[in-house]
C-alpha cells in the first residue's frame, strides 16, 4: 500500500462491469484513500453515447448507487457524482477536474484507469499525481461497456456484477381472471428458462388467515398489493435475465371492485408507477379449478369478469398479448413471446 496517499478512479460506467470493479478494488489496495468518481452528461449521453444502444439509459444516479453497494464495506472508498458537460474540448476535461478536485478535497496522488493513452491528459490535469493503468489489456475481464451497449447485457450477463444484473433483468407478468392458468404457466416460464417468478401473494394471504370471503377487509388489497411489490423486489436480485411475475396492482384493483365492490385510489397509484417489459393476458378458456379461494365459476360469469379487467387494463393504458387455447398452446405462444423479448 502506498501509505497516506489518495488515489482517483473515474469513468462515465455505462455500465458497470466486472472489469471496472476489478480495477476499482485493485486500487483501492495501493492506497490509503481511494475516489471513485461517477462522470455524467445526462444529454450527450442520451444523444451520442446511447443513440443506437441495445441497453436502456442508465441515469447517473443508477450508477452511482452501484457504485456506492460495491462499496459500501470498503471504509476508504468514496464516491462522488460530478457532472461533466461535453463539447469535444479539453476544456470539459479542465472543468471536470476542477470538480473533481472540488468534491476529494485533497491532493490527488495516483489517478488510475485501464487506458494508456489517458496519461497525456492527466500528466496536464494532475501534474502531481502518477498514472496507474490497471489491467489495459482486459485480460482478467475481456469486456467493455461499449461492447455491452453495442451487443446487449444478455451476451456479457457474466460480466455485470449482481448488483448491476437488476437493472437489466425483463419482466414479464401474466394477468387474467381467476383460474385461467396463471400460476401455472409462470412456474412452468420460469423452470424453462431458469430463472425466478413471483407468486400471486392475494393467495399466500388469505391462506396465511385460513380463509377468504368471510373475512375479507378493505385494507387487505393495498396489504397485497404492496407485499407483491416487495416480493417483485427481491426475485428481481434474484432472477437470471427474466422475471416471471403472476398478477399486479390492476389485477388486485379487479378483485377490490369484484369481492367489495369497491375502486381505490392507492391500488391506482402502484398501478401507475409499474414498469414490465412484457404483459401476457390469459383469456379463461381453461376448466375452472376450485382451489378454495375461487368463487366464480359459471363460464358466462368468467367471462363477464374477462371483460370487466380487460377493460381496466385498456383504460389504464396497458398493451399486452392475449393467450389462449388449451395449455400446449398457452405455452408455446408464451414461450414465442418471451424469446422475442430477450433477443
Amino acid at each position: 500500500m502506498m501509505k497516506g496517499r489518495v488515489g482517483m478512479f473515474g469513468g462515465k460506467f455505462v455500465p458497470v462491469h466486472l472489469g471496472h470493479v476489478y480495477a476499482m478494488i485493485k486500487a483501492s489496495t495501493m492506497v490509503d484513500e481511494l475516489h471513485v468518481i461517477v462522470s455524467y452528461d445526462t444529454e450527450y449521453e442520451k444523444e451520442v453515447i446511447f443513440k443506437d444502444a441495445k441497453i436502456p439509459y442508465i441515469p447517473f444516479q443508477v450508477r452511482l448507487r452501484w457504485w456506492k453497494q460495491l462499496t459500501k464495506d470498503l471504509h476508504h472508498v468514496h464516491v462522488h457524482a460530478i457532472e461533466e458537460i461535453q463539447t469535444g474540448q479539453f476544456s470539459d476535461w479542465e472543468k471536470g477536474s476542477e470538480s473533481i478536485r472540488e468534491a476529494i478535497g485533497k491532493e490527488i496522488d495516483f489517478v488510475f484507469s485501464s487506458e494508456q493513452q489517458y496519461s497525456h491528459y492527466f500528466d496536464v490535469l494532475y501534474p502531481q499525481a502518477k498514472h496507474v493503468v490497471i489491467d489495459a489489456g482486459r485480460e482478467k475481464y475481456p469486456i467493455s461497456a461499449t461492447a455491452i451497449r453495442s451487443e446487449g447485457a444478455f451476451k456479457y450477463w457474466d460480466m455485470l456484477p449482481r448488483v448491476v444484473q437488476p437493472f437489466f433483468v425483463k419482466k414479464v407478468v401474466i394477468v387474467g381472471t381467476e383460474s385461467s392458468g396463471k400460476s401455472t404457466l409462470v412456474s412452468n416460464l420460469a423452470a424453462l428458462y431458469n430463472t425466478v417468478y413471483v407468486e400471486e401473494i392475494g393467495r399466500t394471504f388469505y391462506e396465511r388467515l385460513g380463509d377468504f370471503e368471510t373475512i375479507t377487509l378493505s385494507t387487505d388489497f393495498p396489504e397485497i398489493a404492496i407485499e407483491h411489490k416487495y416480493h417483485e423486489k427481491q426475485q428481481a436480485g434474484k432472477a437470471n435475465k427474466v422475471l416471471f411475475i403472476d398478477t399486479e396492482a390492476t389485477v388486485t384493483q379487479y378483485f377490490a371492485g369484484l369481492y367489495l365492490g369497491e375502486h381505490q385510489s392507492v391500488l391506482d397509484s402502484l398501478a401507475s408507477i409499474q414498469d414490465y417489459d412484457l404483459w401476457l393476458f390469459l383469456e379463461p378458456d381453461v376448466k375452472w379449478f376450485d382451489d378454495g379461494t375461487r368463487s366464480f365459476g359459471l363460464q358466462s360469469i368468467r367471462d363477464a369478469n374477462n371483460k370487466t379487467l380487460k377493460e381496466l387494463l385498456y383504460k389504464n393504458g396497458v398493451v399486452f398479448e392475449i393467450i389462449s387455447g388449451d395449455y400446449t398452446e398457452r405455452l408455446s405462444k408464451a414461450v414465442q413471446l418471451v424469446d422475442e423479448l430477450i433477443t
